[in-house]
């Protein structure tokens, strides 16, 4: 009886074998002349064989993988000594006396920058341990320990760097490019420290660019790198490499209901690390660069019906006052006259303070922009208004 069931059920597996193959070959365009068709009872016997013959796999050798794995094992030995696992400290109340001691508080990823010391890594990844709430460590992957602390931090950026003493020849900093360009479908390599397990490996593609994310400040990341290479609690500030090993951005966050990867992940991408933390290396701050208006609180326009941001203040002598731009100010009468409300810069519509902030941010200081504003009933564009660094 076991027999007769077994017997049929490899009958049923041939036939659906068959019917598998005979619409793959129909699928070619053409029959070579040694083509013959095969019977049956001859293709049982050839499954039969193979099925005996496969059992014994012959050992996977370095010389036999493919060549994605050898690119993927290549760029991982190249960058891991590049990937760090930061530590935040908390000092803590541990007993009724009163008496503290450091405690770990968190943990996530980081990437070696120079020469000098820098480690760059996410602003949230250090953010509970600013000011004097707590120290950092950074722990390479030959388990060498130092001490780091804070160089300075860019929120709406969610990036900061941090400094160790290290000798020179222990640091091997990421590869940076000159190009920046990305593309949909590139292969991607993230390092990091999920959930702890240091120097962890993951691959995928870029998904999409240009995603938008909400920071720090309320302003948007605009321009993410959403990737499918498995991110997770504890990847945060770790590289995303490409195939040839350069950086591509900076792990982040993850979209997902149960905490876990679902498969998109959002990665800062390498031309604004590229921008800001040079910035953050020589200063201690990010450049933040304005026409040099003071703006009411975010919402403030919500609250009155007016869509655009409104002017405050001026600056006396800065750029905004010298194209004629004008704050909100009281009347002879103690009335409340409203200032100049922008609603585009370069033609680019300005809805709120992050549209704002996003369509200034892609410049530099020294360059210009036309700003477009609304004053009263009257629409007015002032062309070619300089960008400065603003003292904050």
């Amino acid at each position: 009886m076991n027999q007769r069931r077994i017997g049929a059920s490899f009958a049923a597996a041939l036939l659906l074998s068959s019917a598998s193959l005979v619409t793959l070959s129909a699928c070619k365009s053409t029959a070579g002349p040694s083509e013959r068709a095969v019977p049956v009872k001859d293709a049982a016997e050839e499954l039969k064989k193979a099925a005996v013959d496969d059992r014994a796999i012959a050992p996977l050798t370095a010389g036999s993988r493919i060549e994605d794995e050898k690119n993927t094992i290549s760029v991982f030995r190249n960058a891991a000594d590049a990937t760090v696992f930061v530590t935040q400290k908390a000092r803590m109340v541990v007993d009724y006396y009163g008496n503290t001691e450091e405690v770990a508080a968190g943990s996530g990823s980081g990437f070696v920058w120079d020469k000098e010391g820098h480690i760059v890594t996410n602003y949230h990844v250090v953010a509970d341990g600013l000011g004097n709430r707590g120290s950092f460590t950074v722990t390479f992957q030959n388990q060498k320990v130092y001490n780091a602390k804070v160089v300075g931090v860019e929120p709406r950026k969610d990036i900061a760097v941090l400094k160790i003493e290290a000798p020179a020849e222990a640091l091997q900093p990421v590869k940076v490019p000159s190009d920046f360009h990305l593309e949909v479908g590139q292969k991607t390599i993230a390092i990091g420290n999920p959930f702890g397990l240091d120097h962890s490996l993951t691959t995928g593609v870029i998904s999409a660019l240009g995603r938008q994310v909400m920071g720090a400040g309320n302003v948007t990341i605009r321009d993410m790198v959403q990737t499918d290479a498995a991110i997770n609690p504890g990847n945060s500030g770790g590289p995303l490499l490409d195939s040839s090993g350069q950086l591509i951005g900076m792990n982040t966050m993850i979209f997902s209901k149960s905490g876990s990867s679902a498969g998109i992940g959002f990665a800062v991408p390498v031309s604004t690390i590229a921008k800001i933390v040079p910035q953050i290396v020589k200063s201690g701050k990010a450049e933040q660069v304005g026409i040099g208006v003071a703006l009411f609180p975010s919402g403030f326009e919500r609250r009155l019906g007016i869509e655009g941001v409104l002017i405050k203040n001026v600056s006396p002598n800065g750029p905004a006052a010298k194209a004629g731009l004008r704050g909100t100010k009281k009347g002879n009468d103690g009335e409340i006259i409203l200032g100049d409300v922008i609603t585009a810069v370069d033609g680019q519509k300005v809805k709120d303070f992050d549209d704002l902030y996003n369509a200034i941010d892609k410049h530099s200081a020294g360059e210009k922009v036309d700003v477009t504003v609304k004053r009263g009933e009257e629409t007015l564009v002032l062309k070619g208004i300089d960008l400065v660094v603003l003292d904050l």
